[in-house]
């Protein structure tokens, strides 16, 4: 089953950073790249991914046929999606077992949300 651990940008763990010295952040980013390299061995990693400032995002709907496209964040949001890890494990324990390796919990938390199956819709 394919779980996705996102991990949030909020004021808690802005905050959290703020108190970092420059080598906690540095082991930071490289407990990231260490736990997607051991999921990669495993054998359970999809994908994982770190996003860039919501500031840079591109917002897109589509009214009356035609494509509306308008930089930056919809709203000012006070929390946003950071990164994240697409991972397919036997069940929510295990996909609870690797997110409690991501750095960022040992600060803050990260959230664990089951993909939806869609292989047996019918179009």
């Amino acid at each position: 089953m394919k779980y996705l651990i996102l991990i949030q940008s909020n004021a808690q763990s802005l905050a959290v950073w703020e108190t970092l010295s420059e080598q906690q952040r540095t082991d930071f980013g490289l407990g990231h790249l260490r736990l997607d390299e051991e999921m990669r061995e495993a054998g359970v990693l999809v994908a994982s991914e770190g996003l860039g400032d919501p500031a840079l995002a591109t917002q897109v709907s589509v009214r009356d046929g035609r494509t509306i496209t308008s930089d930056g964040p919809y709203a000012e949001v006070k929390e946003h999606l950071a990164g994240f890890y697409l991972i397919d494990v036997a069940d929510l324990g295990e996909a609870v077992a690797w997110a409690a390796k991501a750095p960022d919990a040992a600060y803050t938390r990260v959230e664990v949300r089951p993909v939806l199956d869609m292989s047996t819709w019918e179009i």
